[in-house]
């Protein structure tokens, strides 16, 4: 029920920008937006634009860093809004292997929402923290893989 209703409020253009601005404001301005989202996979892109690129003409790791991370915790996000308990989320590790020049927009795909799913009430019901890491793949228009991210978070249950 919460997830739906956190899946809604991703999808409303005037609350989620709202959103970015108030919390991450540098993905707002950067042009990074969730492109798709569902209980099981989200995609996020970044645009190659002067706010985002480096001086050898490619899309900074940054900001290719910010869409991936943005793909795993949105999905994140869903199964810990309105829990109760309450569940704290945290970026522990972050790897990133990048394969290609970025020099187009690039689309970051994370489709484990049933894991995060699985680990977040693994964590309401054992009390403990849980950690998993969260595959992102970065493709170009053509579909050619730019960029793999790891992302490792952490999932647990608030002391209230």
């Amino acid at each position: 029920m919460h997830q739906n209703a956190f899946i809604e409020l991703v999808k409303h253009p005037v609350k989620f920008r709202m959103f970015l601005l108030s919390k991450l404001p540098a993905a707002l301005f950067s042009g990074v937006r969730v492109k798709y989202f569902d209980e099981e996979k989200c995609e996020v892109t970044v645009p190659y634009k002067w706010f985002t690129r480096n001086p050898f003409r490619s899309t900074y790791f940054a900001s290719l860093s910010m869409a991936a991370e943005m793909s795993t915790g949105i999905l994140a996000m869903s199964n810990v809004y309105g829990q109760n308990p309450p569940i704290s989320m945290l970026v522990l590790k972050v790897h990133g292997d990048y394969k290609k020049k970025a020099i187009g927009i690039t689309t970051f795909t994370c489709d484990q929402g049933s894991l995060i799913k699985r680990l977040v009430q693994e964590a309401i019901s054992t009390k403990e923290g849980r950690t998993v890491s969260l595959n992102s793949t970065g493709r170009n228009k053509a579909g050619e893989v730019v960029a793999e991210f790891l992302i490792e978070w952490s999932f647990k249950v608030r002391n209230q």
